[in-house]
């Protein structure tokens, strides 16, 4: 009995500084976690946006012409300032031989992550203008998941300010796209969405970046 009175528990100030510094702890690896996750949202956005952008205008500076313009002389519409409008348009053979850029990189790997970057037009009957697009899939037949959506929105609000998939410069595509992963081809973004909205999992399969011109 006197060894049980000697022995004394933890006081109320005991616990209360434990929980403390279990409640930092906790923070300091959440915080950690929205780091790390910041990271990558900004190299997806430089590594799919900024530096194929660079890229593409770098080279239309000292071409006269986008990479995937180039057409063949006996093509009416060759060389006509739209990317994938003719029979030979190929930015990746474009891109890769020329010796004053360092080709950017598709698909655009984040941990499991893998996105897949095409230049090319939208397929627009009337008046097809240039775009950038990103899909999950090479053949752009799968829907953004919702994490991946996360990057995707990203994107949109570096871009336009807002993450709005119908609105602005960066566009939601959905439906039958045209797309050729060996030449990092898009000739077709599919259903460009036209009308304010959120980006949706159960449709959203591109982003369809108008980077040349407003949609």
């Amino acid at each position: 009995m006197r060894n049980l009175k000697n022995q004394k528990g933890f006081t109320l100030v005991e616990l209360a500084i434990v929980l403390v510094i279990i409640g930092i702890i906790l923070g300091a690896v959440l915080k950690g976690q929205d780091v790390v996750q910041s990271a990558r949202v900004k190299k997806f956005v430089n590594d799919a946006g900024r530096v194929w952008e660079t890229v593409t205008w770098t080279y239309y500076d000292r071409m006269g012409r986008f990479p995937g313009d180039s057409g063949s002389y006996t093509e009416t519409t060759a060389k006509d300032g739209i990317i994938g409008n003719n029979t030979n348009d190929d930015p990746k053979t474009d891109i890769s031989n020329a010796n004053f850029i360092n080709p950017p990189t598709s698909p655009v790997r984040l941990g499991s992550y893998s996105f897949y970057v095409f230049l090319g037009n939208d397929g627009d009957a009337t008046t097809p203008k240039n775009v950038l697009v990103i899909c999950k899939a090479a053949n752009c037949g799968t829907a953004f998941t919702a994490d991946e959506l996360d990057y995707i929105r990203a994107f949109d609000v570096a871009i336009d300010g807002s993450a709005d998939a119908g609105v602005g410069q960066v566009r939601s595509g959905s439906g039958t796209l045209t797309v050729n992963d060996t030449k990092w081809l898009v000739t077709n973004a599919g259903t460009v969405k036209t009308t304010s909205g959120d980006w949706a999992t159960t449709t959203d399969k591109a982003l369809v970046y108008y980077f040349d011109r407003k949609k």
